[in-house]
């Protein structure tokens, strides 16, 4: 019946991939508490039903054949997603929808997250996941609906959604900017500087912006993340250029000061983006009316 277009016994299936990733008939059974025997069954109900030998069976052995092995790979894939289907239709019992959204992780956590309560006030109900990706992906290969982009608005077809511009202003914590005596803009050219690793060429472009020569702008410690950048800084590890938004709350605390009013503003910003298609969904359509809102208020 396979053979003619339908689904083996999922239970077949389980049976057959614990065999696969174990090795063994002995560790499978264990696993998915059942004798060997039911097993052994299982998988040879498998075998008849696809017309292929899936194992090779050699005394107390068993080895995938080729087609086993293809097959067993891509059993593995199809039966976890079907148990992440299964969860998240579990997951959504009693919501009014669900929005999967990839984030940059700082903006995500410092400034988005905060915020978000207010969105789920507005849409009581709704379900935000949230992923992180830090360059731009295929939607129709990825599991998200919407994304949050720093750069430039190009993505082939979605649509990109201007949230705001980035300026970020030179800080450190009190105490290091006292140690290094840190009173003028060129007083940061002795300075430790920390390196965002996005935005390699920061620190030469806001030396250039104040008409101070450095020998070397890409000196100092790299961090993948602002949100590294800004704990090494208020940490007294040296002095980092972070966007002002990003900061708000060690700034207001003292654990992090303004060094001086030069900002630099990126060449790129954030934005909001989404799939053509997806744009009238309505549980999209309220996520961005409401943090383009919220990017107006600052």
């Amino acid at each position: 019946m396979f053979r003619r277009g339908f689904l083996p016994n999922v239970g077949n299936l389980l049976a057959f991939e614990a065999t696969a990733r174990h090795g063994s008939v002995s560790r499978a059974a264990e696993e998915l508490n059942l004798t060997q025997s039911a097993v052994s069954r299982q998988i040879q109900q498998l075998e008849e039903s696809l017309g292929v030998s899936l194992f090779s069976r050699s005394r107390q052995r068993v080895v995938l054949t080729d087609v086993g092995r293809l097959y067993a790979s891509q059993v593995r894939s199809t039966l976890s997603e079907l148990s992440d289907a299964t969860h998240q239709a579990i997951a959504l019992s009693g919501t009014t929808g669900v929005l999967n959204l990839a984030t940059l992780p700082t903006f995500g956590t410092r400034w988005l997250i905060p915020r978000i309560p207010g969105f789920f006030a507005q849409n009581p109900g709704a379900t935000v996941n949230f992923g992180v990706r830090l360059v731009p992906f295929d939607f129709a290969t990825e599991p998200f609906d919407a994304a949050i982009h720093f750069g430039e608005p190009h993505w082939p077809g979605a649509v990109c959604e201007l949230l705001r511009t980035e300026e970020a202003v030179p800080v450190c914590s009190p105490a290091y900017r006292e140690r290094e005596n840190l009173h003028a803009p060129q007083d940061l050219a002795r300075a430790t500087l920390l390196q965002q690793s996005t935005r390699p060429t920061a620190w030469g472009e806001w030396f250039a912006s104040v008409d101070v020569e450095v020998s070397n702008p890409l000196r100092g410690p790299r961090f993948e993340q602002f949100a590294m950048v800004a704990q090494a800084a208020a940490a007294g590890l040296g002095a980092a250029l972070i966007p002002h938004f990003l900061i708000a709350d060690e700034l207001a605390s003292g654990r992090l000061e303004i060094l001086f009013a030069n900002s630099l503003v990126s060449g790129g910003a954030y934005y909001l983006v989404y799939p053509e298609h997806k744009a009238e969904t309505p549980l999209l359509r309220s996520f961005r009316d409401w943090i383009l809102d919220q990017t107006r208020q600052g």
